[in-house]
């Protein structure tokens, strides 16, 4: 039997094409091999939004060439443009893929059969790859961010059809898997091309309509596509995790101006006040880019007592990095190490919060997934609300249990199964 890994760098979205991906070639035979050195495929899906992004495709890249020569590879994502003279020059790629040609990635491997949509309803039993599945519901973006590589290495917004969702989350239900995380690059314009239109709205709740579905989890939302009745039904919803994570990118203006967000500090202030009001227990999660061109140490202070106050939770903080093609990068930049010492600060903030929010929790009980076993012997649990809570009982991936939250420390959370 051949064996096969996949390495997926970057967003949810190539999460979820990686977990399709996996599907359909252990459902053709191929077996999921838990070591590079095993396999002989290995399928490399890379990312290109960040500088680091970037880097850490070619360290591994280099680290398979240097510690497994025999692999075959097949490279594929938003980096391979960027990538295209390094990955001519290395023996062991066999085949690279750009994004638009992704639905055909498996055609040469598996036979074109794979590239029909059915194909993905092929598979009869829960899979190994995740303990969670993922489904991607939309792909592009139509957006013009001055930072942003995405429109130009994926294209304008795309939905994929509601009836296929369905069938797939419906498929994915039946398989077993208590939660769906729904993916795309900009979710908040799913539907808007589509004639006629739909919207996120209307998807959701076709999908927390479906007959024994456990639990649905968003990936990033873009505020300003929001409305009060998206954010009624996200947070009423039993079926909609309890975790929300915003594509703020700053809070000065005049930094959103410059980044070409068309965003107002009080509407984040808004939505973000409205979703603990109405969710209080929710995760809150934003992107955060610091040491963006223009970025004054006045928008600096304001953006991190914008965050101080906020009921965020968690942040992902991202030190500017330019990326070929895009407006900014043909800006004077800051130097790097206000960028490196900015983004220290925020983190340090963000750990701060999320310490708070965790503290808050405890003696409380919540829904959560079992992740997987770790070599400690403990148990990792994720929580409807997007905490792992690490218990003593061994338990099965991919289980629904209740947890009681117990100990927070900075580094991890500890608690106890209660059903």
């Amino acid at each position: 039997m051949r064996t096969f890994s996949i390495q997926s760098f970057g967003c949810r979205v190539n999460q979820a094409e990686s977990f399709e991906w996996a599907e359909k070639l252990q459902a053709a035979g191929f077996s999921l091999s838990p070591e590079w050195g095993k396999s002989d495929l290995i399928i490399i899906n890379t990312c290109a939004l960040t500088a680091g992004a970037e880097r850490d495709v070619r360290k591994f890249l280099r680290q398979i060439s240097r510690c497994h020569p025999q692999c075959q590879l097949v490279v594929t994502g938003c980096a391979v443009k960027l990538l295209e003279e390094e990955l001519e020059r290395n023996k062991q790629v066999k085949a690279v893929v750009p994004n638009e040609a992704k639905p055909e990635l498996l055609n040469p491997i598996v036979g074109s059969e794979a590239s029909r949509p059915e194909v993905l309803f092929a598979a009869s039993e829960p899979q190994t790859f995740r303990s969670r599945a993922l489904v991607k519901i939309q792909d592009g973006c139509s957006q013009a961010c001055t930072f942003c590589v995405i429109p130009q290495v994926r294209g304008k917004n795309k939905s994929r059809p509601a009836d296929e969702i369905i069938r797939r989350v419906k498929q994915l239900t039946d398989l077993g898997y208590r939660e769906i995380v729904l993916a795309g690059i900009h979710l908040t314009s799913y539907g808007a091309e589509q004639n006629p239109p739909l919207s996120l709205l209307q998807l959701l709740r076709e999908l927390t309509s479906i007959d024994g579905l456990g639990r649905l989890r968003l990936s990033s939302l873009d505020p300003r596509a929001m409305d009060e009745a998206l954010v009624d039904f996200l947070t009423s919803h039993e079926k909609i995790c309890p975790h929300f994570h915003l594509s703020l990118q700053h809070a000065s203006e005049p930094v959103l101006r410059l980044m070409g967000r068309k965003s107002q500090t009080e509407d984040y202030r808004r939505i973000l006040m409205a979703l603990r009001e109405k969710s209080p227990q929710a995760a809150l999660g934003a992107d955060i880019i610091v040491g963006f061109p223009g970025e004054r140490e006045a928008d600096f202070r304001f953006l991190k007592d914008f965050i101080a106050v906020s009921p965020l939770t968690y942040l992902h903080v991202f030190p500017y990095s330019p990326r070929p093609g895009t407006v900014a990068a043909r800006w004077p930049q800051l130097p790097g190490l206000v960028k490196k010492e900015r983004a220290k600060e925020l983190r340090g903030l963000a750990l701060r919060k999320n310490l708070d929010f965790r503290n808050s929790l405890v003696g409380q009980v919540f829904s959560g997934i079992v992740i997987r076993q770790r070599r400690t012997g403990e148990t990792e649990v994720l929580t409807n609300n997007y905490v792992k809570v690490m218990v003593s009982k061994f338990l099965s991936a991919g289980q629904e249990v209740k947890v009681r939250i117990g100990q927070v420390k900075p580094e991890a959370t500890f608690g106890e199964v209660v059903a």
